[in-house]
């Protein structure tokens, strides 16, 4: 997935109402099958979105780590390798208590994240998701300095409140899918055991139970072993 596929998304100029280019983003972003596929997507626009933004890049933060999900470029990549395993560092650490934080130019000392190296100047970093073990961070690129102004940073707050809510709904609709495969597995398990122990549905579901138990083996990965043995057996 390139930039190029949302041209259809004009960038927010003079001429573009806001609220139409994060309507149409928002559509882009509900659009999506999966919780990482609302993050990929999330990166691409952010690029195409926010006011001098260049490349982006999608984190989780936690006390004693952090990892990249998604990146629209090698750069990003590589951006966020050179500081693994600095997460005490004052610019990441200032995400745990406020919902940005920016770099005007990382080759004037404020930055020292090691960016000017890579030809990446300014940085900002807007908050998508908190709780107390992490947070999960989007982050945009330019190669020029103070690219980033408080319209950019406005521009970025109102999208990542619609990334949350597009990533919230894709997560609970995961959720429900695996729910639903697991409940049809565990009946077809239930089914099977019916008839190999010549017993009621309840004495077969309680069997199953006992055997996750004592076996100490998740119920939904006992059902599809009992399944795939009994598709084999077919």
């Amino acid at each position: 997935m390139t930039a190029s596929e949302f041209s259809e998304l004009s960038r927010f100029t003079a001429g573009v109402e806001l609220a139409e280019a994060l309507t149409a983003a928002a559509q882009r972003l509900h659009e999506t099958p999966s919780p990482h596929g609302t993050l990929r997507t999330a990166a691409r626009l952010a690029v195409h979105l926010l006011p001098g933004a260049e490349h982006a890049g999608i984190s989780v933060i936690e006390r004693d780590s952090r990892r990249t999900l998604v990146w629209t470029d090698e750069v990003v990549r590589l951006a966020d390798s050179l500081n693994t395993g600095r997460e005490d560092h004052p610019y990441w650490s200032r995400l745990w208590t406020a919902p940005v934080a920016s770099i005007e130019d990382s080759a004037s000392g404020d930055g020292e994240l090691g960016l000017s190296g890579l030809g990446l100047r300014s940085v900002l970093s807007l908050r998508l998701r908190a709780d107390r073990r992490r947070i999960t961070v989007l982050t945009a690129y330019a190669r020029k300095p103070r690219a980033f102004d408080d319209s950019a940073t406005r521009i970025g707050r109102l999208f990542t409140a619609h990334v949350s809510i597009a990533l919230e709904s894709a997560t609970v609709r995961e959720q429900l899918t695996e729910a639903m495969r697991t409940r049809d597995l565990i009946g077809q398990a239930t089914g099977i055991l019916m008839e190999r122990l010549d017993t009621d549905a309840a004495e077969a579901f309680d069997s199953l139970v006992r055997i996750s138990q004592r076996e100490n083996v998740k119920l939904r990965e006992l059902a599809r072993r009992i399944v795939d043995a009994g598709r084999g057996d077919a």
